[in-house]
């Protein structure tokens, strides 16, 4: 009896949901969307450093976002045609989930850790069904600074 006990709490276990880690492939990478807003919480941790970004009503795309310049990329992506397509989410104002890269990659890039009150614009994807306001950010721009967060900065 102890066995089966043992064995119906493993499946039991086995079947209650888990922390949702969203890998880049749950997102839609084919349209990048673009938030500017303020940090209500943030926790610096891994597998990734997660934020609530409240965005405000009114957001505008930026007249220079498709000419910005973004880091140089270790790993083979196209910072330019990114930034190029980069539109306003469908009702962009409110509270946003924002899922950033591992720590270490984030110290790579030499981010300070966010705080409570910081502004932020970011650049990311959306498209996780069920979860309309999370975001999976490609590209951080803060204090006049842009990190690419997919892979670490070239050296």
């Amino acid at each position: 009896m102890h066995r089966r006990t043992s064995l119906a709490i493993l499946l039991v276990a086995a079947a209650l949901p888990v922390a949702a880690h969203h890998g880049w492939s749950s997102f839609d990478q084919n349209q990048p969307v673009y938030l500017e807003g303020r940090v209500k919480s943030v926790q610096w941790r891994n597998p990734h450093a997660e934020a609530v970004i409240e965005v405000g009503g009114g957001l505008r795309l930026p007249a220079d976002v498709a000419q910005r310049k973004t880091p140089a990329q270790s790993q083979a992506i196209d910072g330019a045609a990114i930034v190029a397509r980069t539109r306003l989410p469908p009702a962009p104002a409110g509270d946003w989930e924002v899922e950033f890269a591992p720590l270490s990659r984030m110290e790579a890039w030499g981010v300070t850790p966010l705080k409570v009150g910081d502004r932020v614009e970011l650049i990311g994807y959306t498209g996780v069904p069920g979860k309309p306001k999370l975001l999976r950010v490609e590209y951080l721009f803060v204090n006049g600074q842009a990190y690419g967060l997919r892979s670490s900065p070239v050296r």
